[in-house]
């Protein structure tokens, strides 16, 4: 049997997360948000309050979803909320929207998202805590490290790698075989022809590249 989830907090991302949780037949134990009101209702879900409310739920009886969104420069709350979690000893859910397509040959690690439309090819791995967002593209054998946002519309085409933390803008496209360093941002529409180095950032069209 699936354990239940416990979903962590209530922003846009969770919405969306809420619904796949949903429509896979997940149990939801409860939200967690310091901003509502414990024992309050969202979107028919019970509020526990903050996020200390998990330390409630014993590790092995629940599993976790991050709920935390992911943005450029955001101050890396979604990969502290999966650390510190994880360091706990609870762990993550990863979610695959029915409407996704994953072929059996790729990996995924825990807490990986898959939203509806993505389509993620043979020989792919994806590590942990990493978003594939709606109608994202991974081509075959990519490699995409950890807390890695790939946005609505992006492609990857084969043997790409990404490092951790990094961020692919909405639309945009990388090439095959290009390599980007972890914490770059490639912005939304980029056209990414050359390998990107760590903490860079890429701007749209004319793909100027600029340390952060």
């Amino acid at each position: 049997m699936r354990k239940p989830v416990v979903l962590l907090g209530s922003g846009g991302h969770a919405k969306v997360l809420l619904g796949m949780l949903q429509r896979c037949g997940y149990e939801i134990a409860g939200v967690t948000d310091p901003a509502r009101v414990p024992g309050s209702e969202w979107l028919g879900c019970r509020i526990l309050g903050g996020d200390e409310a998990v330390s409630g739920f014993d590790p092995d009886r629940v599993l976790l979803v991050n709920g935390m969104g992911s943005l450029p420069r955001d101050g890396g709350l979604r990969r502290k909320l999966f650390d510190d979690f994880t360091a706990a000893g609870y762990r993550f859910q990863s979610v695959l929207d029915p409407a996704a397509f994953v072929v059996d040959q790729a990996r995924l690690a825990a807490g990986v998202q898959v939203m509806a439309g993505a389509l993620i090819q043979v020989g792919v791995l994806i590590a942990e805590n990493c978003i594939i967002n709606s109608g994202a593209v991974v081509d075959h054998e990519c490699r995409i490290g950890r807390h890695v946002h790939i946005a609505p519309g992006a492609v990857l085409s084969g043997g790409v790698e990404i490092g951790d933390g990094a961020h692919i803008g909405t639309g945009a496209v990388v090439i095959q075989g290009i390599h980007i360093g972890s914490g770059s941002i490639v912005g939304a529409g980029s056209v990414v022809t050359k390998d990107i180095g760590a903490q860079q950032i890429v701007y749209p069209a004319r793909s100027q590249i600029q340390d952060l």
